[in-house]
């Protein structure tokens, strides 16, 4: 078998110390194939967002290996978890967190504009991920010009006009209505099984892990079990 794009071993994370430590993650051993569409699920304090932002880069384990890639990501510095974020991780998040003076073009090249890409080459990239998420012609519109759908639609234009490897996604419908939460998650599915993006979403609404491949649950800081969705069916 391929060689698991995301693995984790013994992952643990303790935030404060003596007697104010509180233990998060208490060994998590986790495998994600390249490809795969994970939902992660879990009640409040059992681990998954700390996971999560683990998986993102965005904080480092107390103990445990991370490989990505084949990579120990545990080992990088902050710098070097920064360019391993730009270059291979998307994100898309329940608040949308676009910009709201900027036009839908403008928020998508954000991430180009941070990596030094030219004028053209922004806008031809940020042009093709809107078309890729069906807002092409809503181009110069605002936030405010824009259903909730749509600028969620926006938001993972954003994160897929990098071409990452892997996208996370934090509870993506949590700010939409049951028919936007359709489209967004037809959306994901599409990405995944199109584009061969990885996906990983955190969402509390059983309905929404259904489009996955592979749900994991978590529970007190453990891996409680990992099953397979009814879109591996």
């Amino acid at each position: 078998m391929a060689e698991p794009i995301i693995s984790l071993r013994g992952v643990t994370k303790v935030y404060g110390s003596g007697q104010t430590a509180f233990q998060a993650l208490k060994g998590i051993d986790l495998d994600i194939a390249e490809g795969d569409f994970v939902a992660v699920m879990g009640p409040s304090g059992s681990g998954k967002s700390t996971t999560m932002n683990i998986l993102g880069c965005l904080d480092v384990p107390t103990a445990g290996e991370f490989l990505f890639k084949g990579r120990h990501v545990e080992t990088l510095d902050r710098d070097q978890r920064a360019l391993l974020r730009r270059r291979y991780l998307g994100f898309v998040f329940q608040g949308f967190n676009l910009l709201s003076r900027t036009t839908a073009l403008e928020n998508v090249e954000l991430p180009l504009l941070y990596r030094g890409d030219d004028k053209k080459m922004r806008y031809e990239a940020g042009m093709a991920a809107l078309d890729k998420v069906g807002l092409k012609e809503w181009w110069d519109h605002t936030p405010a010009e824009l259903s909730g759908g749509q600028q969620q639609r926006v938001a993972i234009a954003r994160a897929i006009v990098t071409r990452p490897a892997v996208l996370l996604a934090d509870e993506p419908t949590g700010n939409l209505d049951s028919e936007r939460s359709i489209e967004i998650m037809e959306l994901l599915t599409d990405l995944n099984k199109n584009s061969g993006i990885t996906v990983l979403m955190v969402t509390h609404e059983p309905d929404m892990a259904a489009f996955a491949r592979t749900i994991v649950h978590f529970k007190d800081g453990h891996v409680e079990r990992t099953e397979q969705g009814l879109a591996a069916a």
